[in-house]
């Protein structure tokens, strides 16, 4: 999953993204409104930390700009603006969520997880895919009851896919969703963590359609 931090305040833009890499997501940073819209205007992320007091555009302003051109993405308002008219314009500005500073970086993180399960239609904190099952609260995957090991990679395409589940994932898009921004991205390396995966899971759950990507299913879909 890849989500984009858009804050002005060095310090903690550096500590929100070193917290989200650390809770397995892939995290961009953008330190004013205008870097923080164009990015979030044109890469396609998993969801958005969006501050409002922000130079050279304000947090409403973009928010309001980005819904108005369809980009439903998920977006968690963070401020140091606390009064209730302020959480009600975020809102109704197209916030998902809104968390004022000072804030716990543990509740923070529970609200991204929620905002990001319940985009891709998921209620549960627990993730499941026949005898597979993801936990995002933990990252701890299982099969059949039985916890295995994966690299930062390997879990980032195996919890993308099961947040689509049933869904034909491009290579292209999986890489889209894994890497930086800076990062230099080669979509063939997907096929290498598909395949570690495979091994790995040992259940026949993530499906080649050729010419077109993988799918996660149930073994016996």
């Amino acid at each position: 999953m890849r989500l984009l931090v858009v804050e002005d305040e060095p310090t903690l833009n550096a500590q929100l993204c070193r917290a989200l890499e650390a809770a397995g997501y892939v995290a961009d940073s953008a330190h004013d409104g205008e870097e923080g819209w164009y990015l979030g205007d044109s890469e396609p992320y998993d969801a958005i930390i969006l501050d409002l007091g922000l130079p050279k555009i304000d947090g409403l302003t973009i928010l309001k700009r980005w819904r108005a051109a369809g980009r439903g993405l998920p977006v968690l308002v963070l401020t140091a603006r606390a009064s209730w008219q302020e959480k009600v314009d975020g809102i109704d500005a197209g916030a998902d969520d809104y968390l004022a500073k000072p804030f716990q970086m543990e509740e923070l993180l529970a609200r991204l997880r929620a905002l990001i399960r319940r985009s891709s239609g998921h209620a549960s904190a627990e993730l499941t895919c026949g005898p597979v099952r993801l936990d995002t609260r933990s990252g701890v995957v299982t099969v059949s009851g039985m916890s295995i090991t994966l690299t930062s990679h390997e879990y980032r395409v195996l919890s993308y896919l099961m947040h689509h589940p049933g869904k034909v994932i491009s290579r292209t898009e999986l890489t889209e969703h894994l890497y930086a921004q800076d990062f230099d991205r080669d979509s063939n390396t997907i096929e290498v963590f598909i395949g570690r995966l495979r091994r790995k899971l040992g259940v026949d759950v993530i499906h080649t359609v050729r010419g077109l990507g993988y799918r996660l299913d149930p073994p016996d879909a």
